[in-house]
This record gives structure tokens, sequence and C-alpha cells, in this order.
């Protein structure tokens, strides 16, 4: 092989490798031309059904993120394990919920179009029409993410960060996933709406630093209040509370001025107040409209749902969310 031809040959593959990248990136309608009702489909399930479980957007909303933030936005969190070590055996995810919701979705578009519509674009599709439906912002969802077939207990302690989170941890791992701290406090602002179990929490009430102590972050009379209705001792774990009072289904300010009277139910949630700049990015948002906190948001879950995504040759897109290899 002449050198001409070996120059012009490195060339052509240098091109190829160019434009390979570019051609696998995410895009709207990515599936218009192989399963063209597939963002109507799941549109139309979401609204048929998250009337009758709305609580599901806010879990759906989660299991996007515990998804995105490991191993990147391809449906690794919906990946059963024979041998309880895949992400939704860890302790993060113990209490997701919304995974038979998601089975069931991806059982229209099979039925539709086989083979063609991943799992990590359900999760990222459903959990955007949910929160509309739920009368809370939308957000643009590029398609074309293609599933992962790993999932690792160990990777989802490692990258999920726990609500027992101090703004350097918050900080870390936001930052792990390229992430700013303008999306710190801009998609912690999702704990405007669901609940959480009073064992991610209990340690702010009884046992901050290991001496029976209460955390004196944590505003006093709402600890109290806390104390007394909700959660009675260190050990509860089955008590359900809400994350925002009295706004929980509504899709609002309200957690950020919770932020402000110290009333943030988790210690991550307290954390964002210790940095001047996230304490400021808080108080922007409370200057601002709730329209104004919707189109913010929606910026920081676009940039969420690109993370590390598996696009064109990378990954595949499995028939059955809870299989690997299926």
């Amino acid at each position: 092989m002449s050198c001409l031809t070996t120059v012009a040959l490195s060339l052509t593959m240098f091109l190829v490798g160019l434009v390979g990248p570019i051609q696998a990136q995410l895009q709207m309608n990515f599936y218009a031309n192989t399963c063209p009702n597939a963002e109507k489909i799941v549109q139309d399930f979401v609204s048929n059904h998250i009337s009758n479980a709305p609580s599901l957007a806010a879990a759906l909303l989660r299991m996007h993120f515990h998804d995105c933030f490991v191993r990147g936005c391809d449906g690794s969190v919906l990946i059963n394990s024979t041998s309880g070590n895949a992400e939704r055996d860890a302790a993060p995810n113990l209490t997701v919920r919304g995974f038979g919701f998601i089975d069931a979705i991806k059982a229209v578009l099979e039925a539709q179009c086989p083979g063609i519509v991943s799992c990590a674009d359900i999760i990222a599709l459903a959990s955007r029409d949910a929160i509309v439906f739920t009368g809370g912002p939308s957000w643009s969802v590029p398609t074309g993410r293609r599933d992962g077939r790993i999932s690792n207990a160990s990777e989802a302690l490692a990258n999920i960060p726990p609500p027992t989170s101090n703004f350097t941890n918050l900080q870390t791992l936001f930052a792990n996933q390229g992430l700013d701290l303008k999306d710190l406090v801009l998609l912690s602002g999702a704990h405007t709406i669901g609940v959480s179990h009073c064992s991610s929490f209990t340690n702010r009430l009884y046992n901050f630093t290991g001496r029976g102590d209460q955390d004196p972050a944590l505003d006093s009379e709402y600890a109290a209040n806390l104390k007394s209705r909700k959660c009675p001792s260190l050990n509860d774990n089955t008590t359900i509370v809400e994350m925002d009072p009295g706004s929980r289904k509504t899709f609002d300010l309200s957690y950020y001025q919770l932020l402000i009277k110290r009333r943030g139910l988790f210690q991550s949630d307290s954390a964002l107040t210790t940095n001047p700049t996230t304490l400021s990015n808080i108080n922007q948002i409370l200057k601002g409209s709730v329209n104004g906190f919707f189109s913010e948001f929606a910026k920081s879950m676009e940039k969420m749902g690109r993370i590390n995504v598996k696009t064109g040759s990378a990954g595949v897109v499995r028939k059955q969310c809870s299989v690997a290899n299926s």
C-alpha cells in the first residue's frame, strides 16, 4: 500500500470518526421514522393512568434522576438481579417506585414497534409527562438513548447523593456528572413534590453526631413536630412524610421558602443554604416567578437527561426493561 493510499485511508477513517458521534447524538423525535407514535403512546399511557396514582409523578422523576447518576441515563436502574446486586438493590433505590409502570409502557411499545424504543427513553419521557400532567413544568426530551446491560448496586451507592449529604459531597457528586451548583439547586427543587420515609432523616432528629443530639441547622419547632407527629423513634422505617408539607402535590416555590426557614427535611436540603453561591441561587429563585423557576428547572432537566447517554452502536434496546440481556 502506497503512502498516499495510507494517508487517504487514514483521512477517511478520521472523517468517519467525526461523523459517527455527530449522527449518534440525541435528537428530538428520534423515532419519527421507526416508531412514529412512540412519544404519543407514552404520553397517552401516562395521561390515562397518572390520575389514579398522582404520587407516581415524583417517583418517576426520582427514578430518572437515580438512573442518570449511575452509568448515565441508560435504564440500568430497571434491571433485576437474581443475586441481589443490581442498582435497584442498593439502599438509595429500595424506595424507588414505578418499575411496573415503566414495564407496562414498554409492553405497549413492544406490541407496536418491537425492539425499537429504549427503556432509557421511556423513563425520560414518562417522568416528564407525569410531571406535566400533575401541573408541573415541561421540558424538551430529545431521544435516541440506548440501554445499558450493566447494573451494580455498589455504583448506585457510590454515585447517588444520599439525603445525609453535606455540601461538599453534593458538589462533588453533581460535578462528577457534569452538573454545576445552579443545577444542584434547581434539581433539588423536585423535592417540592413527593414524600420520604423517616429513615432518610431521623438521624437529624435523634442522633445527628452520634451523641443522641438534634441537628442544630433544623428549625426546632419543625423538629419537634416531626418527632411528635411523624417519626417518634430513630428506628422508624415505614412512616411516610411530606418533603414539602402542605404543598407536596404542587410544583411550586414552597420548597425553597422552607429552606430559608431552616425547614428542609433532609440534611442535603439544609446543605444548600450553607454555601454562598447556592444560597444566592435560592434567593434568586424566590425573587422570581413560578414560571421563571419552571423555565430554569427545565434547562437543568434537559442537561441531566444527557448525562453519559449511550447512542448509536453503544448500548442496546432491551425488550424487557428488567432483564439485562433481553
